[in-house]
């Protein structure tokens, strides 16, 4: 079993346009995709982003929905209908974005990005209300009666408290819990008082320079949260894709005695990790064609133990890592078909 740390590109990349040709990289990641038939949609989304940065949204548009036509071959198709909806409102669609932004709150997703997204698109066109009750569904939809807090639903509970001091309303316990979990030297109150507006108009450099402080260190939350968010990803083989590994690769048996040791390990290796305190933990699952197919690329041999970690962080890179543990009534990140917490998320 392997932990690789990863650094996995953010879906919307903030280089300034002065200094990417944000077009040729979005034409890059789309003949890229070509290459990597398993790992299309998310380059396809992050040229989908390159081309918003070079203001050409119709072009971001049209790459969304040359994803939505094949919906069933998605992994995330919300994820994707909120980037075109907020795109679209961006230039002047706005009766096709709010319709669409009303499907993805009805289809209620349970992975928090499509929620955040719609969100923020409400709230960047000063719909506050609107943009407090979606942030409002979303968090209660995935973290009523859960156990944890996964790292992916901060951006929920943040926005959420944003809007809510925008609003003037009075804190609730999913505000607090999103105190609890700012980590930052300048408290959530602070980032989010309106009248840090009013300071930027100020002439007392005093005024000025406490509020660049606290910018800055807004800024320093946020593209560390877009800049990590699998810091550390355990390698998973399927069943199949694991006995023709060891099969073709008898050197790897010591590091795979057995299925049910590949598994267990995984789980009491990020269950060992979290208690530790380590964020944002993910699972990555390889197969054994990308794997030979990296390992070539590296000159060397897939039997190589050493070559697993390095192959775990390129699948991370990719966009491969999904969130452990698992939401509350989802599938087990093993492929069993059951409910993670009757399946490996059973306490021990």
């Amino acid at each position: 079993m392997s932990l690789v740390g990863s650094t996995v590109s953010p879906m919307r990349p903030d280089t300034p346009a002065e200094n990417v040709d944000h077009t040729a990289e979005a034409a890059r990641l789309e003949r890229t995709a070509g290459l990597y038939p398993e790992d299309t949609e998310a380059l396809l989304l992050q040229a989908a982003a390159h081309l918003e940065l070079a203001d050409d949204r119709p072009a971001a548009t049209a790459l969304y929905d040359r994803m939505l036509s094949a919906p069933d071959s998605l992994e995330n198709p919300q994820l994707v209908r909120a980037l075109k909806a907020s795109n679209l409102w961006e230039y002047g669609h706005e009766a096709e974005a709010r319709a669409i932004i009303d499907g993805v709150r009805v289809s209620a997703p349970r992975d928090p990005a499509p929620w955040v997204i719609v969100a923020e698109a409400l709230e960047s066109h000063d719909e506050l209300e609107a943009a407090q009750d979606t942030f409002t569904e979303g968090t209660t939809l995935l973290l009523t009666d859960a156990t944890e807090t996964p790292y992916s639903t901060h951006p929920l509970l943040y926005g959420r408290h944003r809007v809510r001091r925008m609003l003037g309303l009075p804190h609730d316990e999913w505000d607090a819990l999103a105190d609890t979990l700012h980590s930052s030297p300048v408290s959530l109150d602070e980032l989010h008082d309106p009248k840090r507006v009013w300071s930027l108009g100020s002439d007392n450099p005093a005024e000025l320079k406490a509020e660049i402080s606290r910018l800055r260190a807004e800024l320093g939350a946020y593209r560390e949260a877009l800049s990590r968010p699998f810091p550390v990803a355990v390698l998973h083989w399927a069943q199949g894709e694991l006995e023709e590994l060891v099969g073709a690769y008898p050197s790897l048996a010591t590091e795979y005695p057995s299925r049910e040791e590949h598994l267990a390990t995984i789980e009491a290796s990020l269950r060992e990790l979290a208690t530790s305190g380590t964020p944002n933990l993910g699972i990555v699952t390889g197969t054994v064609p990308s794997y030979e197919a990296f390992a070539a690329s590296e000159g060397t041999s897939p039997g190589d133990v050493t070559l697993l970690p390095q192959y775990a962080t390129t699948l991370a890179a990719r966009g491969r890592a999904v969130v452990w543990p698992p939401q509350r009534g989802t599938g087990c990140w093993c492929g069993s078909g059951g409910a993670y917490e009757g399946c490996h998320g059973v306490t021990a």
